[in-house]
């Protein structure tokens, strides 16, 4: 049977699937729904969390799946063993999935194109204060990048780091710099890009000096 595309090709599957009675309807909307809540603001609000308080921070590091549930709720991981990877001033951590193109959907989102590319995932692990350039992201010669490979039994977050001048932002405000790429790990908050809590002053002198 020829399929156009590929999502005539998923619903034949799932159809299939259905009409053998090897998934209930039931399941198979409640994957669906789960995928439309599947973002990366999922990760961010962990994030913000981790970034706010010192004590979630020791249980995401500790138990990531456990610690991850305190915030958003379902966080499903399937079989996956989840691991918060926290950048600090001397490591810099990001992902990769050399196999095909895994990530903690629940929390980072659907993979973006270039994180599936055969590119990104072969020139990353040779290669990866290079590829992390073409991103904009240029680091010190003195940070350590640590290249972590997803795979079948472990998947991964990013914790970035947190920007200086944010000691005084809400939660809110903070989880709305972090973004699938940050989780990732090929960027770094950007603070410009804040979305200020209403009752705050939204200048951008403001949010430089913060």
């Amino acid at each position: 049977m020829y399929f156009n595309n590929e999502k005539e090709r998923t619903l034949a599957l799932r159809d299939a699937l259905l009409a053998k009675g090897l998934h209930a309807q039931a399941e198979v909307d409640a994957t669906e729904q789960g995928f439309e809540s599947w973002t990366p603001d999922n990760g961010a609000a962990v994030v913000a969390r981790a970034w706010c308080d010192p004590d979630f921070r020791e249980r995401l590091l500790s138990n990531t799946l456990a610690a991850a549930n305190e915030v958003v709720q379902p966080v499903p991981f399937g079989d996956w063993d989840a691991v918060a990877l926290e950048n600090t001033h001397k490591v810099h951590n990001v992902l990769v999935c050399t196999l095909c193109s895994c990530t903690i959907k629940s929390l980072i989102g659907q993979p973006p194109v270039w994180y599936k590319s055969l590119a990104y995932r072969a020139r990353l692990v040779r290669e990866p204060r290079a590829v992390l350039r073409e991103f904009g992201l240029e680091l010190d010669r003195d940070v350590e990048i640590k290249v972590w490979d997803i795979t079948a039994e472990t998947g991964y977050m990013v914790i970035p780091q947190r920007p200086s001048g944010t000691e005084a932002w809400s939660e809110r405000e903070l989880a709305s710099i972090v973004t699938k790429k940050c989780l990732i790990g090929v960027a770094q908050p950007d603070v410009h890009s804040v979305v200020r809590d209403e009752r705050r002053a939204t200048s951008l002198s403001e949010v430089q000096h913060a």
